[in-house]
């Protein structure tokens, strides 16, 4: 008979995550129900870009792992995690309902989150201080759809990549890594948000919308990035203590560990 016990889940005090984008092919559903069903908090942050109204919009795409995204995070919210949606561009138009619940989901276009240190962050999604997404929003969206064909090719070249038994590999994010214009507008994103912690007297901000997770100290504001379960799969956490992380979770799920406990930033 089999005695072994299934681990515990791993255990947060706050989870972040955006830049899910259900309803986009590149969705990375899959990872993200592993991670949920896996995970528990006190607390969950949707900071933005959740469901991609502006890929629905184009072509019709909802699978059944999308569903189960849904239905997974209204079965914590149920369960007793205080769930907050902060919306972002691409689902906007949630920010209609600032301030009202849907199935025990709140709705907050900004949030101020509390570690259990005492630190302050804002929490936001981050499109607002993206100086294409205000001032130019047909480039924005034009983007957005070479985005998805980059996107496609980086199936392509990760198809391959298994075949040689090769681990994931983000070709986006390489090219934001090498591309001169690219670095200086995630540096730009970066300088601006954290302006706005510091304008309000808090301690850090919490975004997402450039799928670059990051933790890093820019002078005396705390930048967090949650990043994204597009390219990346990422989370950003708070444990019990206050400290944060960046979760990647593919890399823990293929990792040789059984329950891993990596390392830590507490800035």
């Amino acid at each position: 008979m089999n005695n072994v016990q299934p681990l515990k889940p791993h255990s947060y005090r706050t989870i972040f995550i955006s830049d899910v984008h259900l309803g986009f092919r590149g969705c990375s559903a899959g990872f993200l129900l592993d991670f949920l069903r896996k995970s528990e908090c006190k607390k969950l942050y949707l900071v933005g870009d959740i469901i991609d109204f502006w890929s629905i919009r184009r072509r019709s795409f909802w699978p059944q792992e999308h569903n189960n995204v849904i239905r997974t995070v209204l079965g914590k919210a149920k369960h007793g995690t205080d769930v907050v949606f902060v919306p972002g561009n691409h689902d906007e138009k949630i920010r209609d309902y600032d301030s009202m619940s849907f199935g025990n989901i709140r709705v907050s276009n900004e949030d101020v989150h509390e570690n259990a240190d005492g630190r302050k962050f804002l929490v936001v999604h981050g499109d607002q201080f993206d100086s294409v997404v205000r001032c130019a929003p047909i480039l924005a969206v034009l983007g957005s759809q070479a985005y998805d064909w980059l996107l496609v090719l980086n199936r392509l070249v990760n198809s391959v990549r298994r075949w040689f038994g090769f681990p994931y590999w983000s070709l986006a994010a390489f090219l934001k890594s090498r591309v001169k214009n690219a670095v200086n507008y995630i540096s730009n994103f970066e300088q601006a948000v954290a302006f706005e912690a510091r304008r309000r007297e808090l301690d850090g901000v919490v975004c997402g919308h450039i799928h670059r997770a990051e933790i890093r100290t820019l002078e005396d504001v705390l930048y967090c990035n949650c990043g994204d379960w597009v390219e990346s799969c990422t989370a950003l956490v708070e444990h019990h203590d206050g400290t944060l992380e960046v979760l990647h979770w593919v890399e823990e799920i293929t990792s040789d560990k059984v329950h891993p406990a990596p390392a830590r930033a507490s800035a």
